[in-house]
C-alpha cells in the first residue's frame, strides 16, 4: 500500500462535475424509451457481479506486470479463454480493462483499483459485494422494507455485527472489504480538516488503527488513542509499526456502548453512527458524552445525505444499512436533532472531495 499525498482538485470543480454527470444521466434516461432505461438499471448488478468474478480470478494483478494475451492470461489465472474473453467483452465496454490492437488485454485506471497493491485497491470491496452471502441477503429486501428490520437477523438469527463474529470467513471477508472502502476517503478527509491542532486523537471503532495512524503520521506533535473491540485491535500494530507513530498512540481496548477514553481533544468516530439505529447511535453518543471535557470536539465522518433527488452514494448505503445491520444515514438535519439529544451542538458540517462529510460537534451546556 503507498501513502503518498494526493492532490486533491478544488472541492468547487469536484461538485460542478458530479453535476454535469447527473444532468448527462437524466439526459441519457429522456432520450431512450422508459422501459430501455429500466432496463439498463435492472441489469447493473450483473455489472457488479463481472468485476468481483475479475478480482477473485485475479485477472487486474496478473495484468498489472503487463499485458497479456487471452490465453497467456487465462492460463495464468486458471479460467477458460472463452469464458474470460467474454468476461472481458462486457468489463471493457466499461471502461474496465482494455484490449490493444494485437489482442493484448491491459489495465485501465478502473481496473488498476482491483489490484491487490494498487494505492486505493477496491478488491476486496468487491469481493465481498459480490460474495454469495452478500448478494443472498440482499434478496430479503422486500422483507427489509415490509418490517424495517434487517434481514440478518431473519437469515442468521443474530444481528450482522454479531454474526461476522461467528463467520469469519465473512467477517474477514467483511473487514477487509471496509479497510480497502476507507482508502477511498482518506486523502479528502486529511485535506479537509486540520488535526494537527489536537493533543489527543481518540478513533472510536478505529478498527486496526490505519486512519489515526496516517493522521499521525501528518500531525507529528499529536498523539493518539485507538480505541475498539479487543479483537479488532489485537491486529492494529503492524499498522502502527509500518508508519512510525507506535510510540505516539496507545491501543485500548472496549465496547463504545459502554464507555470511551478520557482525555481527548478530539473524538473521532468514521462511518460509526450510520451502522446503528437510533437507540444503540443514542448509547455511543451517552458514552462519548460522558467521557468529553467541554472544550473537546466530536468529529463524525459520515455520508450526509443531500436534499436533492440526483443519485448520491448514501442513498445507496443507506440500503445496505436497511438490510444489513439496521442503521441509517441521515441528512444534516437529522444528525443535528440525534446529537442534540444526546447532549451535543452541531457547529458545522465540513465537505471533503469525497462523498464523506464531517460533523464538527461539541458537548452542549449542561
Amino acid at each position: 500500500m503507498a501513502y503518498g499525498r494526493t492532490t486533491m482538485p478544488p472541492l468547487p470543480l469536484l461538485r460542478a462535475v458530479e453535476r454535469f454527470r447527473a444532468a448527462l444521466a437524466v439526459l441519457h434516461r429522456r432520450t431512450v424509451p422508459g422501459h430501455i432505461a429500466l432496463m439498463e438499471m435492472m441489469t447493473s448488478g450483473w455489472l457488479a457481479q463481472a468485476i468481483a468474478a475479475a478480482a477473485e480470478l485475479g485477472v487486474a494483478d496478473e495484468l498489472a506486470h503487463g499485458p497479456r494475451q487471452g490465453a497467456e492470461l487465462a492460463a495464468a489465472v486458471g479460467a477458460d479463454e472463452d469464458a474470460l474473453h467474454r468476461l472481458l467483452r462486457l468489463l471493457i465496454s466499461h471502461g474496465i480493462f482494455a484490449q490493444r490492437r494485437d489482442g493484448a488485454y491491459r489495465l485501465t485506471p478502473q481496473a488498476r483499483a482491483l489490484c491487490r497493491d494498487a494505492p486505493v485497491s477496491l478488491r476486496d470491496a468487491s469481493l465481498f459485494f459480490g460474495s454469495a452471502r452478500h448478494r443472498g441477503h440482499w434478496s430479503h429486501l422486500t422483507d427489509a422494507v415490509r418490517t424495517g428490520r434487517p434481514v440478518r437477523t431473519g437469515v442468521n438469527g443474530m444481528p450482522f455485527f454479531d454474526y461476522v463474529q461467528t463467520d469469519r470467513d465473512l467477517g474477514e471477508l467483511f473487514d477487509n472489504a471496509m479497510t480497502s472502502i476507507s482508502t477511498l476517503a482518506l486523502e479528502p478527509l486529511l485535506a479537509a480538516h486540520d488535526f494537527a491542532r489536537y493533543d489527543t486523537i481518540v478513533d472510536v471503532g478505529g478498527g486496526r488503527g490505519s486512519l489515526l495512524a496516517e493522521i499521525l503520521r501528518r500531525a507529528p506533535r499529536s498523539r493518539g488513542i485507538l480505541f475498539d473491540l479487543p479483537e479488532v485491535v489485537a491486529d492494529a500494530a503492524p499498522d502502527l509499526a509500518e508508519r512510525g507513530v507506535t510510540d505516539r498512540c496507545t491501543v485500548t481496548a472496549g465496547s463504545f456502548f459502554e464507555s470511551v477514553p478520557e482525555g481527548g481533544d478530539a473524538y473521532l468516530l468514521k462511518h460509526i453512527i450510520h451502522d446503528w439505529p437510533e437507540p444503540d447511535a443514542g448509547r455511543i453518543l451517552r458514552a462519548l458524552r460522558g467521557a468529553m471535557r467541554p472544550d473537546a470536539r466530536l468529529l463524525l465522518v459520515e455520508l450526509v445525505l443531500p436534499e436533492h433527488n440526483r443519485p448520491h452514494p448514501g442513498k445507496y448505503i443507506d440500503i445496505e444499512m436497511l438490510v444489513n445491520a439496521g442503521g441509517r444515514e441521515r441528512s444534516e438535519s437529522e444528525y443535528r436533532d440525534l446529537l442534540a439529544r444526546y447532549g451535543f451542538t452541531l457547529l458545522r458540517v465540513i465537505p471533503t472531495a469525497s462523498p464523506d462529510n464531517i460533523l464538527e460537534a461539541c458537548p452542549a451546556d449542561r
